[in-house]
């Protein structure tokens, strides 16, 4: 913050430039196949940084009293604290054997 009070203006193109090399980052993890829980983790930890980014310089909150960054960092934690308790649920192999795959046509084999 400058002395005057008033805080410097974020460098925005700096702030883009990491968000975009965070996306990048993020498409690289997606692509290869990974055990699909260290993804989950890397990506949900990529998208909590990017998050992070954005309230901080776009929304202004690095700028603001430390009420209004608690006011948005709680349910911020109670969404990636949800998420992660949920991942055992989302990641199970096993109820992708519970989708009923299309049965193979049966061709009719008796003489007319």
């Amino acid at each position: 913050m400058a002395q005057n009070g008033h805080h410097e203006h974020p460098r925005y193109m700096l702030i883009f430039l990491y968000l975009a090399i965070l996306t990048a980052i993020e498409v690289g993890i997606a692509i290869p196949e990974y055990s699909i829980i260290i993804k989950a983790i890397l990506l949900i930890g990529l998208a909590c940084g990017k998050a992070i980014l954005v309230a901080a310089y776009f929304m202004h909150l690095k700028f603001e009293k430390g009420i209004l960054a608690t006011i948005v960092i709680t349910p911020f934690l109670i969404c990636v604290f949800l998420v992660i308790m949920l991942m055992p649920d989302l990641t199970i192999d096993t109820r992708l054997n519970a989708i009923e795959k299309p049965a193979a046509e049966v061709v009719d084999t008796t003489p007319h």
